[in-house]
């Protein structure tokens, strides 16, 4: 299949990632069907792309036929085999959790065409660790686009030993067709190329907050003064969502079953408190309305 043969897409996961890449597909002129179980989350995505696309033509960003195309391009549904079931290429951004993953591209690989092909968006959970589950490993890859996906430019493009050469060309191919700048990971590793970097210096952080060499805020300062990062380890991990961080810790201890992967004692307080960051409106910063 080339890239060109590509018309209709389904992502599944109405969250902040899977709503924003849902969007950035629809913007870019693809067929877009976005899926959740839960009829709040698509109740939220749909609403999220009802205020987005005005305000981007209102900032000139867009024009108001695009932002038109765009809404007539993008549907919202709570089944699968709706969802799924003419899909030439289906994007999965549910929760990072392998066992949800395995059971999403098992229920895949029945609903979706044999032509499709099924990428997840995870961020640390190589392919080679869900494509068995399918009767088309071949046609298996992640596709890991960064938050918010509206914005980021970079998607990583993980070819590992089961995904075959045209899928990952194909995968390169579509990205560039959404807009994005991707790059090709020729072997799977732990937390690929951004986030295996990114993990390095959240940990350091984390430590030093533990330790309280330093407050959470001149952590933060110390990295985007010094470092030049648009924001710090602290900031940047409320707006992923805390929980994420959390849940990608705790997959990892899972699988080596080292106390040094354990998630840090001040995140298993926040998650304990609820304060997930953004989305509830408290993390390692207070966001009021």
């Amino acid at each position: 299949m080339r890239v060109d043969e590509i018309r209709k897409i389904c992502v599944l996961g109405c969250g902040s990632m899977g709503s924003q890449i849902a969007l950035n597909a629809a913007i870019h002129g693809f067929a877009v069907k976005n899926m959740d179980i839960k009829e709040e989350m698509v109740a939220r995505a749909r609403a999220f792309a009802a205020e987005y696309l005005p305000g981007r033509v209102a900032k000139g960003r867009l024009t108001e036929a695009e932002a038109q195309g765009a809404a007539r391009n993008l549907s919202f549904t709570t089944d699968l085999a709706e969802a799924a079931g003419d899909a030439d290429f289906v994007i999965e951004a549910v929760l990072e959790r392998l066992d949800l993953k395995r059971q999403v591209f098992r229920n895949l690989d029945r609903v979706a065409p044999p032509h499709a092909v099924l990428a997840t968006n995870s961020s640390f959970i190589v392919s080679s660790r869900i494509a068995g589950v399918t009767g088309r490993p071949d046609k298996v890859v992640n596709m890991h686009f960064f938050n918010p996906a509206l914005v980021m430019e970079l998607v990583e493009v993980v070819q590992g030993p089961h995904t075959s050469d045209e899928t990952a060309a194909l995968t390169m191919d579509l990205a560039r067709k959404m807009g994005k700048t991707p790059v090709l990971l020729r072997k799977e590793v732990y937390g690929f190329l951004v986030n295996r970097i990114l993990a390095a210096l959240v940990k350091e952080a984390l430590w030093l907050a533990e330790m309280e060499v330093a407050s959470v805020e001149d952590i933060d300062t110390a990295v985007t003064k010094a470092l030049g990062h648009p924001m710090g380890p602290f900031r940047l991990m409320d707006l992923t969502g805390i929980d994420l961080h959390y849940d990608i810790a705790m997959e990892r201890y899972r699988e080596t079953g080292r106390a040094e992967d354990k998630p840090s004692p001040l995140v298993v307080e926040k998650i304990t408190r609820g304060e997930f960051g953004r989305k509830t409106g408290k993390g390692w910063y207070s966001y009021a309305e």
